[in-house]
């Protein structure tokens, strides 16, 4: 099958974008069998079934490479709260927080689970999103971290869409471990992350190391572990202070940093020797009502890959738009447009630690979207529009 009459945003090296104007994409098997200029279209492929795309913007698959879609419940009285003055630290000291949603996630069945991240995915794959990192972190206990997880790989089955799975055990201390984050790692977190590999349940392990979640020293425990199961880590990382999370990560030679808005010129240049991603969740600093932005210049200048994604959750993220995270990322991060876009493309696969997708190349999946657009940019620049006309996963037009 050939895709033709299309500009190709390949975001493979070259020319900005990796722009193909008047452009060819060859499927097959489920695979990109090649693509260029319809002027170097190979004789071979002249006379393959030709799909005309009118001219329109073709893209890799939209990757989202932090989220947190599988949960119970919502937060929107702690929204009112912020609103009228309350800090979001001040807000989870008080009990609120990711414990509240614990709470409800522990009191959902493994159904209701599904279900509710089915809708949130469903809005994902609307604006062309073919792949989507889930995590764990709202059980925080054996059993409900366990059906989290289990939830996120059922997704993938239930729609077209990858997923690769995070356990976040590390998340936060429940309440019935109150001031024993130590014990709460050895008798929850540690066993059960041994359990869900097992189980065949985690593709990474990821933390949140900050001063009302766990420290560095404790982080490390379970990167520890990780590493013994042969699991590569990511972490939640300098989001509301700087207390060495990333620094940590570069150590561990993790996949990626996450949300480093207090992240140093150090820990850029940590991040940069271990050819780690940051992302950038620009979500949460809107909802937060943040004011330190993440230090773009200095990853520009180390050279680290920034991802861009929606850290969906129901606290600080209830975002389940790509599109609009891409469009923050460029207003209030100061990201390009072409920077943004390669966030959920080629620098999102990174983050994953996947090398199939993200590009538009020979050999890798045939996860594309068409784009009612003529330009990239015009994929940041509109604000609350999905231009996708189409989408094509693993090589089907869907």
């Amino acid at each position: 099958m050939l895709l033709v009459n299309a500009t190709l945003a390949t975001m493979g090296p070259g020319q900005p974008y990796g722009l193909i104007p008047d452009g060819v994409v060859v499927i097959g098997d489920g695979l990109v069998q090649w693509c260029g200029a319809r002027a170097d279209l190979p004789d071979k492929n002249a006379n393959d079934e030709a799909h005309d795309l009118g001219g329109r913007l073709v893209t890799p698959s939209l990757i989202d490479c932090h989220t947190h879609v599988v949960h119970g419940g919502h937060r929107a009285v702690e929204f009112e709260m912020r609103l009228q003055g309350e800090s979001y630290e001040a807000i989870a000291r008080a009990g609120g927080g990711i414990v509240s949603t614990v709470k409800a996630t522990r009191d959902s069945t493994p159904e209701a689970l599904l279900h509710s991240a089915l809708t949130r995915v469903d809005a994902l794959i609307a604006e062309g999103v073919g792949l989507v990192e889930i995590k764990s972190g709202y059980g925080l206990n054996r059993d409900t971290e366990l059906a989290m997880l289990r939830a996120a790989r059922q997704v993938a089955k239930e729609r077209a869409i990858r997923v690769r799975t995070s356990f976040l055990g590390a998340h936060a201390i429940p309440p019935e471990y109150a001031g024993r984050a130590d014990t709460y790692l050895d008798e929850v977190c540690l066993p059960t992350l041994r359990a869900a590999h097992a189980e065949g349940l985690v593709d990474a392990v990821d933390g949140f190391c900050e001063g009302i979640a766990f420290t560095p020293d404790q982080i490390e425990r379970v990167f520890r572990t990780a590493r013994d199961l042969g699991l590569p880590v990511k972490l939640h990382a300098e989001q509301l202070s700087n207390i060495g999370g990333t620094q940590l990560a570069a150590r561990y030679g993790a996949l990626s940093a996450d949300h480093v808005e207090y992240a140093s010129d150090a820990d850029a240049r940590a991040l940069a020797a271990s050819s780690s991603v940051a992302v950038l969740l620009p979500g949460a600093f809107y909802t937060l009502r943040e004011t330190r932005v993440p230090p773009v210049d200095a990853f520009r200048e180390q050279g680290v890959p920034m991802a861009v994604a929606t850290d969906c959750n129901p606290g600080s993220s209830p975002l389940t738009s790509l599109l609009l995270a891409m469009n923050m990322a460029c207003t209030l991060f100061r990201l390009t447009p072409q920077e943004a876009l390669e966030g959920v493309t080629c620098n999102a696969a990174k983050a994953l630690g996947m090398t199939d997708c993200g590009v538009i190349a020979a050999g890798l999946r045939a996860d594309l979207a068409v784009w009612d657009a003529e330009h990239p940019a015009e994929l940041c620049y509109r604000i609350g529009f999905n231009p996708l006309q189409q989408r094509y996963f693993g090589g089907q037009i869907l």
